[in-house]
């Protein structure tokens, strides 16, 4: 299975960048943002450093059940921190072991301290699906003799 630098080659031929929101953004703003670009969650970013992750779950469990104001509220009062990042160099499998046994949907990935990436569980599933569809085909040519 490929690594965390492997995937995010691949990801980046259609995405060209990280969308963040920082800190002290307003909620409204954030979720505006998610929307314009149809993603589920955004790295926070402060000082260049990733200090949390908001997500479309911290949105409607911290503003909507609570009745809180988006306009007003700041990102970091709702944002999941401290956040769990991953590095270019870990498997896909770690991935999966960390955002299953944390109950994660999206992982920043950091490299010397900056943020290079956002793997989503999405992301890792189609990676696992295209490598099972691949040794599947290798198993058949092998079968046939070819």
């Amino acid at each position: 299975m490929k690594n965390v630098a492997q995937l995010l080659k691949l990801k980046l031929k259609h995405t060209a960048q990280v969308h963040t929101i920082g800190p002290d953004q307003p909620v409204l703003e954030a979720v505006q943002r998610m929307a314009e670009h149809n993603v589920g969650a955004l790295p926070v970013v402060a000082d260049g450093q990733v200090v949390g992750v908001l997500s479309e779950r911290d949105y409607a469990r911290k503003i909507v059940l609570q009745k809180r104001q988006s306009s007003t509220t700041p990102v970091r009062a709702i944002m999941s921190a401290p956040v769990i990042t991953v590095g270019l160099a870990d498997s896909l499998e770690a991935c999966m072991a960390i955002m299953t046994d944390s109950h994660l949907r999206h992982l920043p990935v950091v490299d010397n301290g900056k943020l290079v990436g956002l793997l989503s569980i999405g992301d890792l599933v189609k990676e696992a699906i295209a490598e099972q569809a691949s040794l599947i085909e290798q198993l058949q040519q092998y079968i046939r003799g070819e």
